[in-house]
């Protein structure tokens, strides 16, 4: 799944599982419980048992941002996914008493596939790559066909408002984490009330569909899982498109989510992002375009999120150890959006 792991040294194994051994079958006392390094988001952890493999996520430690690491949304609404054809692991148990290692946390059982962090997919011969942003499009669009009354999401968000209200809990989150003034994130502040569209659907969103954040099968171009549901909401689908684009087309290589921004997509066999936002489009149903409000407003979210995990890696509570260097992307991502709205 990650590029590193390492024991893990923030939380009461033993603690952990007596609890598991007296709640689920399977649980004994060679448990086996193992960190997983490279994400930025809720501490993960493989745990093995000898008879069952599994995944534990819970919240950071520390003061958190308000509505931040929602652990008890991602249970549930990868629980309510189960059998729609979105691929999502399978949920085991989720616990709400905060004395067993000190937070929430849920257990689901293990997806053996492959996770690739590069947008480039250097390991992925040339020829094969169009396929797996095929499987990303198709998989985006699946999430977003949904019937959320039918699965039990019908009040898992509100059904409109969804730009609206993401320019004022991002603005607000700003206020919170920010360490300095920025002339971006100023003008994106008072740019994006202003621009606010029309067009007000609502379904399903993921909140942080990008590559990184999908398993793979072993040795095909086929989504095993889609991983990481902490931002998930009701909203407006094109919110979900826009994030993945900037987070494959907007970034550079040498930044997070290691980005196709300076490089010749053509040649290496990847789709540009007109092509992979025609393919969604197709398999979903949904009209577009792709506007520039969407670049902008995810822009802009993404440089709260990033503002934020370098506001967590000063209190020392940050879920990776690279969260320093990600959280010096918010001013540039800032400055991306606000060149996005010169001549607009």
């Amino acid at each position: 799944m990650t590029a590193a792991t390492r024991a893990p040294d923030d939380l009461d194994v033993p603690a952990l599982t007596a609890y598991l051994a007296a709640t689920l079958d399977g649980i004994g006392p060679a448990l086996t419980l193992t960190r997983l390094g490279g994400g930025q988001s809720n501490p993960t952890y493989f745990l093995d048992t000898g008879e069952r493999r599994l995944v534990l996520r819970k919240r950071p430690a520390g003061t958190l941002l308000p509505s931040a690491h929602a652990i008890d949304r991602e249970y549930r609404v990868q629980a309510a996914l189960r059998d729609t054809g979105v691929a999502v692991p399978e949920m085991v148990h989720f616990c709400t008493d905060e004395r067993i290692i000190g937070t929430q946390f849920y257990v689901m059982e293990r997806v053996e596939g492959r996770v690739l962090h590069d947008n480039a997919l250097p390991g992925i011969p040339t020829p094969e790559r169009r396929a797996y942003f095929d499987a990303l499009a198709l998989m985006l669009a699946r999430i977003h066909a949904v019937d959320i009354s039918g699965v039990g999401l019908g009040d898992y968000g509100r059904s409109h408002g969804f730009a609206a209200r993401q320019i004022a809990r991002w603005t607000r989150q700003w206020q919170l984490s920010r360490t300095a003034d920025n002339a971006s994130m100023d003008r994106l502040i008072d740019w994006l009330p202003r621009n606010l569209p029309d067009d007000d659907r609502t379904t399903l969103v993921h909140g942080d569909f990008r590559l990184g954040n999908v398993m793979f099968h072993p040795t095909e171009p086929r989504i095993v899982a889609v991983l990481d549901w902490e931002l998930s909401t009701l909203g407006h689908p094109l919110a979900d498109l826009a994030h993945s684009c900037i987070y494959t087309w907007m970034m550079r290589p040498d930044e997070y989510g290691r980005g196709l921004s300076d490089v010749d997509v053509a040649a290496a066999g990847l789709p540009d992002m007109d092509s992979f936002t025609r393919r969604y489009f197709d398999a979903s149903g949904q009209t577009g375009p792709l506007t520039r409000f969407y670049l902008v407003l995810a822009l802009f979210r993404n440089a709260v999120i990033f503002e934020g995990i370098a506001a967590r890696a000063r209190q020392g509570n940050a879920a990776s150890d690279d969260a320093t260097e990600v959280g010096r992307l918010a001013p540039a991502l800032a400055a991306r959006a606000a060149d996005l709205t010169a001549d607009a």
